[in-house]
């Protein structure tokens, strides 16, 4: 779908839609029209109407039309239903989001109003601390609306170059007297073939002179998951200069997931001088998984002396073509992991508004929230042996023929290592705020604010290992029975269905698995004395990071217009904890540790920055209907925190890795943004808006080659050497580091297009299309910039029926930079319902589904004739009641 394609269909719905809009609104002209209640969906498309259009800036909004009746399964599939809003869906879920053409890190979410601690229970994720938070967190029962600033106010906190999400939970105070909401479904993932549960329910009191309220939300869902993907892991030298694939495999991915928690408030508000209001959140998502995976391994086969034969050339990659494996070397391996993985958030805040005068308002915030991210357990098993294999690229599905191996035959294959890894992170902050506003009568003056911010982060990962095998403690054999073998460990073949949907003729679909309940008992059967874990300190580090700051704001309002104009300065106190490796150990023993994994020494690094960050937002009412919106500010967003982590971290099987930078300084822009709103009526709205960013400096990747010592039974010849000293294993190999660096700036600019509008007979819709056109410096691509994203949603309503039909399309994006080549993923779409059926007053009959077309998220490396995966993760139908008294 390209861009005239796109134009033309917005454009077409655009047209559409108000011509049918001015007819039922002919029709009705002059006549007798009966009082019209607005209810359900377009309630709730009226109340987001009415916060964009009093807003102060740039915002859009999603609200809940009742509790527990957010419009999709989470927050972040609702998110992407706002212009300017593209979310992923790795495991079939979103989980993060980017707003206007930049990466998820670079947007900043707030719970009503202060920062939350967020964690991953994804164990790449959680080793790469990123600031992006991960909206499986927060159940969308619990949300009353969700805010998207797209240009700041001084007020607000810093962080975000992309936008700031604020979201909303529920008061008591704003409900009836005596209130009860729930909800019960059955979920079904077509992969896994599973029915599971889910259930929510909310229950809010008020006292009779409504100065006293309290609710209590909680929220169980399960969900089995699987994953089928045939996925190349990167590109790497070949023979005669040549791009060959590293690793060819088909994976299976399964999960159960277990997501539960609920909050509170308790609201006081004796009269119209105070508000205080002490809410919590608790969420814990339980999200063990087992991935499988039979590769073959072109890059140790070839780094091993191997050969490549009849290889077919494209460009400079080998897409097609045999590769054979010298007879002690490895050209197949199979990976089994399970993870025991977890994530929890919680939250703690008191928020206090007193009015001592007409003129005052004085408003104070303070809590706490922190976040674990764990796998606490991961067995891992990997089987390899040589191997001699015909690969081809070509057609977008790798396909993989084994001569010499069979891969639903275990004793084909030995037993190489195995480990037992726990990974475990922390995110914590305590934050106070402290806010006045002085309301004024000076000229068009008639507001001052100002307040102080105090934030203290810690962000942490560590990493405690045990890995067996050829590497440093042997796998306890009694656990076997005997010396182990991948006989003890196989199951049955994987299902038949495995790859049905995407597989070609030539994908490898069958191959022995992991017994999951074997793979416990061998490993936990072990003696505790060989289970026993060492810290691998190059994926250990800690981040503090403390932040005061302060600003003033000026609100204005004249005849027909509106604005503010105000300042904010921070200060970021950061200290960086990590271990890089001791290349002269000795020299320096209190900083120095050592074990099986190598020398390393403790490195501190402190550094402080300040940043001024000035914004303006005006407003001016053209007509009464029409507002023309301008916005000016400069933003910052600050680095990962594994970014500024004085560490490596090191891939053995690829040779290559990822590398820290505590004086890497944080991105900053200015932006601009021009915003154009037409308001036909309560529950209509046609924008359109015009942003423009310019980035003063990307981080970016800064390709190194470093060595680093590592132990291992099948090197690549080509980049290791003997390391000597005794040990026959430890070698020392050229590893290729992408270090993060401050890179040169760039610019995102774009325009958003918006309608939402009740049609007739009860019909109505809401799009948007999306342009943004993001362009570095330095040439390399942006990461999370779509150039097209386009929503279509078309909805049908009347007392007893609630329909809507939602459609979101997002062009092809860059990712990152992964095993030293680039990662990109094809454009993106899906097509998801919801269905409402009210029994009574009381009761409704629920239908959602998602991803209706069966659409595949489809990888690749710089152009689609270097693939990197194909991942399903199928359909997902939900069927329940809700209930309300």
């Amino acid at each position: 779908m390209g861009i005239r394609k796109a134009l033309l269909v917005a454009s077409t719905s655009l047209a559409a839609c108000l011509s049918w809009h001015g007819a039922a609104l002919a029709q009705a002209d002059g006549a007798e029209v009966e009082e019209l209640v607005v209810t359900g969906i377009r309630e709730s498309q009226r109340a987001s109407i009415a916060t964009k259009r009093e807003a102060a800036a740039v915002v859009d909004a999603i609200t809940a039309e009742d509790v527990g009746k957010f419009p999709d399964k989470n927050v972040a599939e609702a998110l992407q239903r706002v212009p300017g809003i593209v979310i992923n869906r790795e495991f079939g879920e979103g989980e993060r989001v980017s707003i206007r053409g930049t990466a998820p890190n670079l947007s900043r979410t707030l719970l009503n109003g202060h920062g939350l601690a967020t964690a991953d229970w994804f164990i790449l994720d959680q080793q790469a601390a990123t600031r992006s938070f991960n909206f499986l967190m927060l159940p969308s029962e619990i949300i009353g609306q969700t805010q998207v600033f797209k240009s700041p106010t001084a007020a607000m906190e810093e962080g975000g170059i992309g936008g700031t999400i604020n979201i909303i939970t529920r008061k008591p105070l704003d409900l009836k007297p005596m209130y009860f909401a729930g909800s019960l479904q059955g979920v079904y993932s077509e992969m896994s073939e599973e029915w599971d549960p889910q259930a929510s329910g909310i229950f809010s009191w008020k006292n009779e002179s409504e100065t006293l309220g309290v609710l209590l939300a909680a929220v169980y869902q399960k969900r089995q998951l699987r994953r089928d993907a045939v996925e190349v892991l990167g590109y790497v030298d070949g023979p005669g200069g040549v791009d060959v694939p590293g690793l060819i495999g088909s994976a299976l991915f399964q999960q159960e997931r277990v997501r539960q928690g609920g909050n509170f408030a308790i609201q006081y508000q004796p009269d119209d001088t105070l508000e205080v209001v002490l809410s919590g959140l608790y969420s814990k998502f339980e999200a063990d998984n087992f991935n499988q995976n039979y590769m073959a391994w072109g890059s140790n086969a070839l780094g091993g002396g191997g050969t490549l034969t009849n290889a077919v050339i494209q460009g400079d990659t080998a897409v097609a073509g045999r590769i054979t494996s010298t007879p002690g070397g490895r050209g197949v391996v199979f990976d089994a992991i399970d993870r025991f993985a977890s994530t929890v958030t919680r939250n703690i805040d008191l928020d206090v508004t007193w009015r001592p005068t007409d003129e005052w308002e004085l408003h104070f915030n303070a809590g706490y929230s922190d976040a674990q991210g764990d796998t606490e357990d991961q067995p891992f098993v990997e089987f390899g042996a040589p191997a001699t294999f015909d690969y081809d690229l070509r057609g977008g599905v790798p396909r993989v023929s084994f001569l010499n191996v069979d891969p639903t035959d275990p004793t084909d294959m030995l037993l190489d290592f195995g480990s037992l890894h726990q990974i475990t992170s922390d995110d914590s902050e305590a934050y106070a705020y402290g806010d006045a506003t002085w309301r004024v009568d000076w000229g068009p003056m008639n507001a001052l604010r100002f307040g102080l911010k105090y934030t203290d982060h810690e962000r942490s990962t560590d990493f405690q290992a045990t890995t067996y095998g050829g590497f440093f403690v042997p796998m306890a054999d009694t656990a076997c029975g005997g010396p182990c073998t991948p006989g003890n460990f196989a199951g049955p073949l994987t299902p038949s269905d495995f790859l049905s949907d995407i597989a070609v003729p030539g994908t490898l679909t069958r191959y022995f698995q992991v017994n999951r309940d074997r793979l416990r008992q061998i490993y936990f059967g072990t003696p505790a004395s060989v289970r026993a874990r060492i810290p691998l300190y190059s994926e250990i580090f800690e981040v503090q990071e403390k932040a005061f700051g302060g600003y003033v704001m000026a609100e204005f309002e004249g005849e027909g217009w509106r604005g503010n104009l105000g300042v904010r300065v921070v200060t970021t106190d950061q200290t960086s904890t990590g271990f890089a490796v001791d290349l002269a150990p000795g020299d320096s023993a209190s900083t120095e540790v050592s074990n099986a994994f190598g020398a390393f020494e403790r490195v501190t690094a402190d550094r402080s920055y300040t940043d001024v960050l000035p914004s303006a937002n005006f407003s001016f009412d053209l007509t009464d209907d029409i507002i023309l919106r301008f916005a000016a500010a400069r933003t910052i967003a600050r680095p990962d925190y594994t970014d500024i982590a004085p560490r490596v971290t090191l891939n053995p099987g690829t040779l290559s890795g990822t590398g820290g930078n505590p004086e890497i300084d944080p991105y900053r822009a200015n932006q601009f943004d021009v915003s154009f709103e037409w308001y036909p009526s309560d529950d209509s709205l046609v924008a359109a808006a015009f942003f423009y960013k310019d980035i003063q400096s990307f981080i970016t990747d800064q390709p190194t080659t470093e060595t680093f010592a590592i132990e291992t039974q099948t090197p690549n010849l080509a980049l290791c050497t003997l390391a000597g000293g005794g040990n026959p294993d430890l070698y020392n190999c050229q590893f290729a580091i992408n270090r993060r660096a401050n890179g040169g700036g760039g610019r995102i600019q774009g325009v958003e297009l918006t309608l939402q509008m009740p049609l007739m007979y009860g019909f109505g819709v809401q799009t948007n299309y999306t342009y943004s056109d993001a362009q570095a410096q330095s040439g390399d691509p942006i990461p999370g910039n779509s150039e097209h994203t386009f929503n279509l949603v078309g909805y049908f309503e009347n007392e007893r029926l609630s329909a809507r039909l939602a459609y979101t399309y997002r062009s092809e994006f860059f990712v990152t930079f992964d095993r030293a080549s680039s990662l990109n993923q094809d454009s993106l779409e899906s097509l998801d319902a919801s269905f409402s059926y009210n029994v009574n007053d009381n009761v409704a009959l629920t239908f959602d589904a998602q991803n209706l077309t069966d659409e595949k998220i489809v990888q690749y490396s710089g152009d689609l004739s270097r693939p990197r995966g194909v991942y399903d993760n199928g359909r997902v139908y939900y069927a329940g009641v809700r209930v309300k008294f």
